[in-house]
């Protein structure tokens, strides 16, 4: 196919006022993929809206190549051909080429997803964790950065996951905006396993809406169908975005991209990340009418909104969660679930038989520490006051040990290593941090 077939730029694009009216920086978009040609077309408008000839922009090695190394980047656990990433490395060129000339000739299957069942924080519960092959993992990067740009574009402005520049510090600051700004009741709406129920016909026709290569669309279905491989068998799905791919936070995206466009279309502040979803109303009424709206349209998707989970809120006399914090009483904090999951990490690092220098010991734990507080920063400051006594319990308990002794570390042990201690092995004090966060944002 030529490339006047592979985009035609209208004399006056559909979209292009709607696009330019919340701009995007696209330094982000692969350049080996995305030319200067391209991007023009992309910003200025393609006729009828769609691509064609998209391929071609995915198998070339260099293209696969830049996917490696984002991948290698990430690192990941090997599939269910034991790949690792440095051995997937170790034939690097052959490998590429391999899939290159796979891609190319139709030739391509994705293998099965390897399912991994990891505990809960907190309880006997496990969660499933899918990992794909890294074969599979470059080419579901290299078709992402293809089709990530041309659905991007026409993105609603309030959907926060998943999406470059983007983030949940983004999320969480419109929530506390809207708030602040006097809305009064929020509709915590529970979108049940929502990865795991859309519809693969629905969601390929919203991609043909944009994209009309074949071949891509017959990549996107082969890898909606990718087998599960779970305690010897192997499933094939029959709904549902693949578990742990690299391309499902986009296909999520644009499956719930129509529910962000119709709230705000119909004037309600909805703030979506991924699948964590809230509405924010000035009062009970209008907060009825959105989850009203919202029902209806899970219903007509084939979603749907947990029964029990989903529910309208008044912010002066409830709390809610979103995206790990507890909004309460005009503060937020870290939800409970996330203060179980932050202390699990710590006593796994902290345990009475740990072995190795107290200093090694907090060399390990204060990037748990450091990278914890960065996202929860934002609480209030007894949440970091009540931890960091938490933590010196821990390490006092382990030293107790180590002398033979039993107990908590609490009581006497406070003056044998007094706070000032575990300052001076380097402990990263949460507190502190807050003080010196706070200290700063006021200048």
């Amino acid at each position: 196919m030529s490339d006047a077939k592979e985009f035609q730029l209208e004399a006056v694009p559909a979209r292009a006022r709607r696009a330019r009216e919340i701009p995007i920086p696209w330094v982000w978009v692969e350049p080996t993929v995305w030319t200067e040609r391209m991007l023009t077309a992309l910003i200025e408008g393609v006729k009828g809206g769609v691509w064609y000839s998209l391929m071609d922009k995915v198998h070339p090695q260099r293209a696969l190549y830049t996917a490696y190394s984002r991948v290698a980047a990430n690192e990941g656990a090997a599939g269910v051909d034991h790949v690792t990433v440095t051995m997937f490395e170790d034939r690097l060129e052959e490998n590429l080429k391999d899939l290159s000339d796979a891609l190319r000739t139709g030739t391509y299957r994705p293998q099965a997803i390897r399912r991994h069942w990891i505990p809960k924080p907190g309880n006997q519960e496990k969660r499933p964790l899918g990992i794909p092959t890294v074969r599979d993992r470059v080419v579901q990067t290299a078709l992402r950065q293809v089709l990530e740009p041309i659905f991007e574009r026409d993105f609603a402005a309030h959907s926060y996951g998943f999406r470059p520049g983007r983030g949940c510090k983004d999320a969480l600051r419109r929530v506390d905006e809207l708030l602040k700004g006097g809305f009064t009741h929020v509709v915590d709406a529970d979108l049940k396993s929502d990865f795991d129920t859309i519809p693969h016909d629905r969601l390929l026709a919203l991609v043909a809406k944009k994209v009309a290569d074949g071949k891509v669309l017959n990549l996107i279905d082969a890898f909606l169908h990718q087998g599960v491989l779970d305690d010897l068998e192997v499933s094939t799905p029959e709904q549902g975005t693949p578990q742990g791919a690299v391309i499902s936070p986009l296909l999520s995206n644009i499956y719930l991209d129509p529910l962000d466009h119709l709230m705000a279309e119909s004037g309600f502040e909805m703030v979506r990340y991924a699948d964590d979803v809230v509405i924010l109303c000035r009062s009970s009424e209008e907060a009825a009418q959105a989850m009203a709206v919202v029902q209806e349209w899970t219903a007509s998707a084939g979603l749907t909104l947990h029964p029990t989970k989903t529910r309208i809120i008044a912010v002066r006399t409830e709390s809610f969660d979103f995206l790990g914090y507890r909004f309460e009483d005009g503060t937020r904090r870290p939800r409970p679930k996330s203060l179980d999951k932050f202390k699990e990490t710590v006593r796994t690092k902290t345990t009475r038989t740990t072995g190795g220098s107290l200093s090694a010991i907090i060399a390990s734990l204060n990037p748990t520490l450091r990278g914890w507080f960065e996202y929860f920063k934002h609480s209030h400051k007894w949440t970091f006051e009540r931890l960091d006594g938490w933590i010196r319990m821990r390490l006092r308990s382990l030293l107790r040990k180590r002398m033979k002794k039993r107990g908590r570390g609490r009581g006497t042990d406070h003056q044998r290593w007094p706070n000032a201690f575990f300052a001076d092995h380097g402990l990263f004090s949460l507190e502190r941090a807050h003080e010196l966060a706070s200290q700063s944002s006021l200048r």
